[in-house]
Parts: structure tokens; C-alpha cells; sequence
């Protein structure tokens, strides 16, 4: 296999910071592919690293269930399955109605005016046609919604299953046609929370998460 991996030295992070973005990344965009070994040596080999910070990155992401450790084979990158996708849709359905309902409330004009900046940013990402730099955006829209709520746990929280969601969302915008619905979507949403009708916005985010699933379980079929 060429050596696609390349480690992003930041001189700001600690090497083993640097070598699970790193990997992290490379199983995102599917360089390390969805069932692939993952050799302690190698990757210390390719990346140029000792095994110490290979292996604690293959722990951290075996917690975020972007690799699977085999008894007696070891580490791979974890497929994604529907089940896997439906047990994360499901907590993070409710814990978004909830996220939504208490940032209608709660969000303050300066709030929403950075919603509306980050819809814009979104807007221009998919014309840029990126898959990552559309997923980022993507994202930093959901976590202005999420800050708004005022409750520290709850963010907390979404970050973690935040990034449980990333291949998925990776995987959903990856469908080109389905990237202008999410800009309707997300305005539809923005719409809600400025007007602070609580009901509207409620049935818009289930709706948003909904298409995803659908989305995403279809391409997963079509995979296997």
C-alpha cells in the first residue's frame, strides 16, 4: 500500500495528539479502510513515530468506535454498520430535541447572529464541494446551536457522541444530491430558533436527523 499517511506536526500539540489526528483523519477519509489491520509497527514505521503514541491513539479511538480490538488479531478500523449508525441517530435524536428546545429559549440575539454567519459558511462550503471542509462547517453550525443551550453537561455530552457522528456525516454529505436539502434544512431550523417556536423547530431537527439516517443506511447497504 502507498504511504498516504502523513503526520500534520503542530507545534502547539504533544506527538501523541498529533499521531491520533492523524489516524483519525486517515479513517475518516478512508485511506485506513473500514476493516483494515491496524499494525502497531507498520504505523510506527510509516508515521516515523515510536509504538508508544501509536498505541495510545489506537486506544482513544477504539473509544470513540472508529476501531474495533479483535481478541487475538488485534486492532482495525471498525465498519460502519446500521446498527452501530441507529444506535447514535437514537441518542442523538432526543438529546438535539432537547439541545433545540432550550436554545430556543435561551439563545441570545448575538447568538443567533452567529448561527446565521455559520449557515452562511455552510452555504459557501457546499458550493466549495469539500466533503471535510462541508462536515466542519456542518458541524460548527450544530455546536453554536448546542453552546446556546447555557447547560455545560448537555454540551458535553453532544461533543462525545459528536464525534461518534463524524463518519456518518462524512458519509452522508459524500451524496452530493442530498447537500442542498441540507441547506434547506438548516435554514428551515435557523428559521425556527429566531422565531423561538419551540414545536417547529423540535419537528425540523427530527426531520434533519431522519434524512441522515435514511441516507446514510442506504449507502451502507449498497456497500456490503
Amino acid at each position: 500500500m502507498e504511504n498516504k499517511l502523513k503526520v500534520n506536526m503542530n507545534e502547539y500539540l504533544p506527538l501523541r495528539d498529533v499521531v491520533f489526528n492523524t489516524l483519525r483523519q486517515a479513517i475518516l477519509k478512508g485511506e485506513l479502510e473500514p476493516g483494515e489491520r491496524l499494525m502497531e509497527i507498520q504505523l510506527a514505521d510509516r508515521l516515523g513515530v515510536s509504538r508508544t503514541p501509536i498505541r495510545e491513539a489506537i486506544r482513544k479511538l477504539e473509544l470513540e468506535g472508529l476501531v474495533l480490538m479483535i481478541p487475538r488479531k488485534g486492532a482495525e478500523v471498525a465498519k460502519i454498520s446500521e446498527k452501530s449508525l441507529r444506535d447514535v441517530l437514537e441518542v442523538r435524536r432526543s438529546l438535539e430535541e432537547l439541545a433545540i428546545e432550550l436554545a430556543c429559549q435561551r439563545m441570545t440575539e448575538e447568538d443567533i447572529k452567529e448561527l446565521e454567519e455559520a449557515q452562511e459558511a455552510f452555504r459557501n462550503a457546499i458550493q466549495s464541494a469539500d466533503a471535510m471542509t462541508i462536515a466542519e462547517t456542518d458541524e460548527h453550525y450544530h455546536d453554536i446551536i448546542y453552546n446556546g443551550t447555557g447547560n455545560n453537561r448537555l454540551v458535553q455530552i453532544l461533543n462525545n457522541l459528536r464525534e461518534q457522528m463524524y463518519r456518518y456525516r462524512l458519509e452522508y454529505i459524500k451524496d452530493a444530491d442530498k447537500r442542498q436539502i441540507l441547506v434547506v434544512e438548516h435554514d428551515y431550523i435557523l428559521k425556527a430558533i429566531r422565531s423561538r417556536h419551540v414545536a417547529e423547530a423540535k419537528k425540523a431537527i427530527r426531520e434533519h436527523i431522519d434524512n441522515q439516517e435514511i441516507t446514510v443506511s442506504k449507502n451502507i447497504k449498497e456497500q456490503q
